[in-house]
Order: structure tokens, then sequence, then C-alpha cells
């Protein structure tokens, strides 16, 4: 089984704690990153601290609760070798796995409640990659990535 970081912000603080016990449950391994408590912080925070966890090593899985999933995907994203996708239904969770090979699941609080949640979570991590003609899709994707990287 993958390390899974997870984080929320303030809003997604509930979520993640319902995310914990799920995740106990299930025997998966986590590390939980904050926030801790309902005190109003910054989405952005999270999703860094998620996302510089993850891009240490490919078998490192993270996922993020805020309001929306939104916010915190577009800041996982910035973190290089992070692809985070916010997947608030079941088609997209399986579809990020699949296709996008994502690393950082995004939820949305506001959006999903617990057992949606537990059901994406459950689907997007058995989901695997799957490659083939989708490896060509994803390195294209890398190879964005790394073309805004300073050059040194």
């Amino acid at each position: 089984m993958p390390r899974i970081i997870i984080g929320a912000d303030h809003g997604g603080f509930p979520l993640k704690e319902e995310l914990k016990k799920h995740l106990q449950s299930q025997g998966h391994l986590y590390d939980d990153v904050g926030a801790f408590s309902t005190e109003p912080c910054d989405y952005p925070d999270i999703a860094l601290l998620v996302g510089l966890e993850v891009a240490k090593n490919d078998q490192t899985l993270g996922i993020i609760i805020d309001g929306a999933g939104v916010g915190s995907c577009m800041a996982a994203n910035k973190v290089p070798g992070v692809r985070a996708a916010c997947c608030n239904d079941l088609y997209n969770a399986r579809n990020s796995r699949e296709h996008n090979h994502a690393n950082v699941l995004t939820l949305g609080s506001m959006v999903i409640g617990p057992g949606l949640m537990k059901q994406i979570v459950d689907l997007w991590l058995a989901t695997p990659w799957g490659g083939a003609r989708h490896a060509a899709r994803v390195a294209k994707i890398t190879t964005i990535e790394q073309s805004f990287k300073p050059r040194q």
C-alpha cells in the first residue's frame, strides 16, 4: 500500500477527520499535514505541504480537502511532479488514476459528503495506472512541466 499524505483547510477539516477514520479502517497508512482544527487557514499552504511530500517519492499519494477541491488542485499542481485531480464524482476518480496517473486527489467538502467521499477515495486508491496508450500523454504533461523549470 502506498503512503498517503492528507491535508485540509479549515473548511475541509471535518471531512478530513472522517477520511482519517476511513483510511484506518481500510488499513492504509497516512500522514496528516494539517489543518488540525476549524481555525481559518489558507488552502494553498496545505496543498504545498501535501504536494512537496508526494513529489519526493513516486510511491506516495496525496489527498487534500477544501471547500470545492478546485483551489487545492490548482495549488498542488504548481509543485513539480504533482498531478493533482479534483474528483467530486466516481467517473473522474477512476479516469484521473487510469488515464492521467494522478498522484494527488482533491475533494470539495461543500460538494460531497462522507459517504461519497469514501467511495471516491476507495475507487481512486484502487484504480491502477493504465499506462499503454495513456503513457505518451502523461509524458507530454511532464515535458510541459519541465519546460518551465528554471534553466541552470
